[in-house]
């Protein structure tokens, strides 16, 4: 999990996998409504949090601790994804299990 942040913070190219994750994790029953919920709720905050990295740099000089701030997300993001997204995939393979 800690080289998928790096992974997301250096290379972009990786929002393609995005949809089949989305897919795979919460079931493929409404994929598009369930990915275009987490992608423009990502775009949202994105577009919340940008414009205060300029003051940050203005007040320090510098831009790492807009970095650091970026980092300690996606600590924040690992423990979530284990603790919220392992019992949400167990039961969706459960229930898809059952339908089947």
């Amino acid at each position: 999990m800690v080289l998928t942040g790096l992974t997301f913070f250096a290379w972009q190219k990786i929002y393609g996998l995005f949809p089949a994750t989305v897919g795979d994790l919460l079931g493929w029953r409404q994929a598009t409504a369930k990915y275009s919920l987490l992608f423009y709720t990502a775009q949202g905050t994105a577009s919340l949090l940008v414009p205060l990295g300029s003051p940050v740099r203005g007040l320090t000089g510098s831009r790492e601790p807009i970095f650091v701030l970026a980092i300690a997300f996606d600590f924040v993001a690992a423990p979530l994804a284990l603790l919220v997204l392992r019992p949400v995939r167990s039961r969706v393979r459960r229930l898809e299990a059952a339908k089947v």
